[in-house]
Parts: structure tokens; C-alpha cells; sequence
């Protein structure tokens, strides 16, 4: 019996060993940037949604259109002036995303959405549709029945029932891919790999790490991105991807930041923030008007008339607070309790943080959104 709590012991510090030994914060390369070229491209289309019960288009012009030279690819020709009156089609713009390395015959899932009057898609297929890149090429094909996530229900008196948006659904795997993309991936001497976010500290210890990994493979090219040489072919380039994504780094200290959201008096402050020594006072006025309209009876057989007198009441109200010397603070949790000393509201705190900035006691860059 005395032997499972040693066992356990044993196992629980060889766990906290594991845990002292890792680095701290080190993060993998693969979530600070992405290589160049693999990345994915956006496609887009316009088609005809048809079989919706009486919530389509009715006589929209480009739905019209668009329904014409759909049926004329099965060689029907409508009359010219001819309005076929599409109540149950509507005009719809289509979006995918073509992800890297994508080959023809695999599937995307696309959404559509309304372009028109159309108050609901629940229940309509999409008619067969081109989707093209940003070249103006085609590359891929949809078609499918979509399937709509929202409702929405008119009564006869004009009342309405609208849940989420049924005016926009999406077909999973509606999308026939049908050209890939060249990214030179394979032909290229260099790898370039691009930082999500330009930091010279962090390309450097992101050099260091793949020239530590693979000597002399790496060089910057600048505060954003990175040349790997490589060579061979797309399997051991992707075998050496895989090698370098999965590197740890340990990420360098973000600048310090303090971001405002004006609108809605968001505060969020960075750990890297320092404040310097300041005095701050912040005080409050209020000023109250109490109108108390008074009714004035004539005398008796006095032949008056009854008349209002106006009564008003102004008083002014001011809060004492006293000067709070903000100390240089070391940390952002002692940042927080300094605010948190002063109780002021965010509104406030914004018109604080952005007086401590003119006054050069805020060692930040103050963004406001």
C-alpha cells in the first residue's frame, strides 16, 4: 500500500520536469506567418437559383436576363418583350475560396446569396454556374441544392417572421474544381516564408532557429520575410516544410499598444505598456434644471383668465476627486490597479489614457479604432 503514492510521485515530478524543460512561450513557426504561394484564392460567380416558392426575383431585370441565357443552352428562345415572370428564381452571387494545391476533380463548398428582391432561398438549386479568379478564368464549376439556415414567413395582414438571414445559404461540396493554380512551388530555388505582423526581433530568431535546424539555409530578406534555399522535388520540399513549421520560437515582445474603441468605449491594453510618473484628476459636473409650471386661478367675478407661471429650479452639482499620482508602473497587472484606484468609467478612461499620451507619460502607441 505504500508503494502507489511513491509511484505517483515519482510520475509527477518527472511531468514537472518536462514542463521546466520546455521553453518558455515558444511558440511554432507554422503560427507566426505562412510561406509564400500557398495560400488560397477567392472565386466568384453570379447564377440562378430556381424552385423557390414564390420568393424569387419576379421581374428583376438581371434575373430575367440571367434565366434567358440559362434555357437558351438548352436551345429554348423565349419572344422577344416575353417577361417570364420569375416568382420562383432569383439572381444570386457566388463566393468560394480555392484553397493551395487544390487539382481538378476535387470539391469546394461555395456560398450563395441574393442579389435582389428575393426574400427567401430555402428550397431552390442552384442552376450550373462558372466560377472565375481574380484572372478571369474559370476554375471551377457549381451546381447543388442549398441549404439555408434562415426563415422567413409573411402573413396576409403584412406582419412578418424573419429568422437569421434566408436570403443567403451555402451548398457543401457544390464546387467541381476544374484548373489548378501554378504557384511555382516546384520550380522555385527559394522558399519565402512572411510574418503575419513586421517585427525584425522575431525574423531574426525565426533565422536563427531554421540556420540552427539546417545550417546556412535561412537569410532575411527583411523585417517580414525570410528566404530558405531548397532544392529537389516537391516531395522533399514539402518534407522540408513540415520540418520548418513545426520549429519553436520563442516570440519576441509585441510593441506596446493601447487600443480604443471609440464607439463603444473598449479598452485593451498590452503587456509591453508602461506608465510614467503623472498626476490625474478627473472630475465631473452636473447640472440640473427642474421646470414646475404652476396654474394661477383669477378671483372670483374678477373677470381674470387662468394662466400658467413658469417655476424653475437650477442646481449644480460637482464631485470632488482628488489628484491620483500615477507611479511608474513595471507590470500591467500594476497598470490595472491603477485604474482600478481611480474608478473611473471607460468614456473616462479614454479621455485619460489619451491625455497621459500628449503628456508623454504613456509609453505606448495610443490606436484608436
Amino acid at each position: 500500500m505504500t508503494q502507489r503514492p511513491t509511484l505517483f510521485t515519482l510520475f509527477a515530478l518527472l511531468l514537472a520536469s518536462f514542463a521546466f524543460a520546455a521553453p518558455a512561450h515558444a511558440e511554432r513557426i507554422k503560427d507566426m506567418g505562412q510561406f509564400q504561394g500557398l495560400r488560397a484564392n477567392q472565386l466568384t460567380g453570379y447564377g440562378i437559383v430556381v424552385g423557390l416558392a414564390g420568393t424569387g426575383d419576379d421581374s428583376l431585370d438581371y434575373s430575367t436576363l440571367g434565366m434567358k441565357g440559362a434555357v437558351s443552352r438548352f436551345g429554348l428562345t423565349l419572344p422577344p418583350g416575353v417577361n417570364p415572370a420569375l416568382k420562383n428564381a432569383a439572381a444570386v452571387m457566388i463566393t468560394a475560396e480555392l484553397p493551395p494545391f487544390a487539382k481538378p476533380g476535387q470539391r469546394l463548398d461555395v456560398t450563395v446569396s441574393a442579389i435582389g428582391k428575393s426574400k427567401s432561398l430555402r428550397g431552390g438549386t442552384l442552376v450550373l454556374a462558372p466560377l472565375y479568379g481574380a484572372d478571369g478564368q474559370i476554375y471551377a464549376m457549381v451546381q447543388g441544392n442549398l441549404v439555408i439556415g434562415g426563415l422567413g414567413v409573411d402573413a396576409a395582414d403584412g406582419s412578418k417572421l424573419t429568422v437569421n438571414v434566408p436570403s443567403s445559404g451555402r451548398i457543401a461540396g457544390g464546387a467541381t474544381v476544374e484548373r489548378a493554380v501554378d504557384t511555382g512551388f516546384a520550380t522555385s530555388s527559394y522558399l519565402t516564408f512572411n510574418l503575419h505582423q513586421f517585427d525584425a526581433t522575431n525574423a531574426k530568431r525565426v533565422t536563427d532557429v531554421i540556420n540552427a535546424a539546417l545550417p546556412g539555409a535561412a537569410s532575411m530578406i527583411d523585417g517580414a520575410s525570410i528566404a530558405i534555399r531548397t532544392g529537389g522535388n516537391g516531395d522533399e520540399r514539402i518534407r522540408l516544410i513540415s520540418q520548418i513549421e513545426n520549429l519553436g520560437v520563442q516570440r519576441a515582445e509585441p510593441p506596446a499598444k493601447v487600443i480604443v474603441n471609440a464607439r463603444t468605449g473598449t479598452v485593451v491594453i498590452n503587456g509591453a505598456v508602461r506608465v510614467g510618473t503623472a498626476a490625474v484628476t478627473q472630475g465631473k459636473l452636473t447640472v440640473s434644471i427642474k421646470e414646475s409650471p404652476m396654474v394661477v386661478q383669477p378671483a372670483p367675478f374678477s373677470r381674470g383668465q387662468t394662466a400658467v407661471e413658469e417655476s424653475s429650479e437650477i442646481s449644480v452639482e460637482q464631485d470632488y476627486r482628488p489628484v491620483m499620482l500615477v507611479k511608474p508602473t513595471a507590470s500591467l497587472s500594476e497598470l490595472v490597479d491603477a485604474i482600478n484606484r481611480m474608478g473611473v468609467p471607460p468614456g473616462d478612461l479614454v479621455a485619460i489614457l489619451e491625455a497621459l499620451s500628449q503628456a508623454g507619460a504613456l509609453t505606448a502607441e495610443l490606436v484608436i479604432i
